[in-house]
């Protein structure tokens, strides 16, 4: 199994769907990479995953 990335269709379902509700988001429309926003933070933390797993990478 990939740990780096969920790709496909479901990948990018799941991420129009977090885009669409405010959970992640890009500083400008053309960045390649997303953030976590604080509301995301708040309904990630809902759904009982520990967002402290995720590791920031440097771009």
């Amino acid at each position: 199994m990939c740990y780096g990335h969920i790709g496909g269709k479901l990948g990018k379902m799941i991420m129009e769907t977090f885009a669409d509700k405010g959970w992640i988001a890009k500083e400008k429309p053309t960045d390649k990479h997303f953030f976590i926003t604080n509301k995301g933070q708040k309904e990630f933390a809902k759904l009982g995953i520990d967002l402290s797993q995720i590791k920031s990478e440097e771009l």
